[in-house]
């Protein structure tokens, strides 16, 4: 919920809304990583607080098969383009081909 002080209304039309971006990461991170661990035979989409390819290696290694972007992208629209890109520069460093070699690669102890 958010009011406006000065005029003393709601600033959101519908009077709530809901939470999003870089505060939800890491419960996302971890309901993928339960899904992945459960062995639901359906892609996982990766979402909540992807704001670079960092990011979205995190949510790979956790199980997710896919990735979206969203409140990022009203900080810069070109968001995906540049985590895209930056991904390919990332995997290639790294000698991967293929990004689903990340796909629930995360290592525990």
């Amino acid at each position: 919920m958010a009011i406006d002080a000065r005029t003393r209304r709601p600033k959101i039309a519908t009077l709530f809304g809901g939470l999003s971006g870089p505060a939800i990461k890491p419960i996302a991170l971890r309901m993928v990583y339960q899904v992945h661990r459960a062995g639901v035979p359906l892609p996982i989409s990766g979402i909540g607080g992807i704001q670079d390819a960092t990011d979205a290696i995190e949510f790979f290694l956790a199980g997710a098969s896919t990735v979206q972007v969203g409140t990022q992208s009203f900080v810069d629209p070109d968001t995906s383009g540049h985590i895209v890109r930056d991904l390919a520069t990332r995997l290639s460093a790294d000698g991967i081909t293929d990004v689903r070699e990340l796909v629930g690669a995360l290592k525990i102890a």
